[in-house]
């Protein structure tokens, strides 16, 4: 961030402006953090199906080395899926690596 020097001081109307500006900030950051914190964690239902998908490559004994020979997908991008790490998945790896473990992907939409 860039600090900004003046070459005059604040009038006491604009100083207050600044005032009520940083209260209205420092009051709404926690809300902003924590939306943002909610919008970061991956749903439920990318978890569930995270954790299939990683239940279905160990009951068949394949390493993350072998699923990369089966869907072209990086085995640290594999791993990052399984450990749920920063993920933010395409639908088409989601779909590879079910195929490549034999099960298909399917999606759904239901009112909320």
């Amino acid at each position: 961030m860039k600090r900004l020097i003046r070459d005059r001081p604040l009038t006491p109307e604009e100083a207050a402006a600044c005032n009520a500006i940083r209260q209205q900030v420092a009051g709404e950051v926690s809300e902003l953090v924590s939306r943002h914190l909610d919008r970061m964690a991956p749903p439920a239902q990318l978890h569930h199906v995270l954790q299939q998908l990683k239940e279905a490559r160990v009951s068949q004994g394949l390493s993350l080395v072998d699923l990369t020979t089966r869907t072209g997908v990086e085995p640290s991008l594999l791993l990052d899926l399984e450990t749920e790490q920063g993920i933010s998945p395409t639908m088409e790896t989601l779909a590879r690596y079910a195929e490549a473990v034999g099960k298909r992907l399917q999606i759904s939409l239901t009112d909320t």
